[in-house]
């Protein structure tokens, strides 16, 4: 092996060994942006899910003054019972 051919080696090997240690940073920084983006995504759900446990109670109780009597004593309790919800929500809220 002539003087040229092994400092083309060397150079060919140290080049071959520079690109793996780029790739491994970008595939290490491809899993990295995987987990962030599932992690992301379960934290929207979570706290969708989350939401709606804390305010089904309010949306019942909405939902469920639509099917109360007919007449100014329905429209009276309806109105007195979203007033009391009203203020109930407004109470967490503060």
């Amino acid at each position: 092996m002539t003087p040229e051919e092994k400092s083309l080696l060397e150079e060919t090997y140290r080049l071959t060994a520079e690109n793996n240690a780029i790739l491994k940073a970008v595939q290490r920084s491809n899993r990295m942006a995987t987990i962030m983006r599932v992690l992301y995504w379960v934290v929207i759900i979570v706290m969708s899910f989350g939401a709606y446990y804390f305010i089904q109670p309010y949306l019942n109780m909405m939902l469920g003054l639509s099917g109360q009597g007919t007449g100014i004593q329905g429209l009276t309790n309806s109105l007195n019972q979203a007033q009391d919800a009203a203020s109930q929500l407004q109470g967490l809220l503060k």
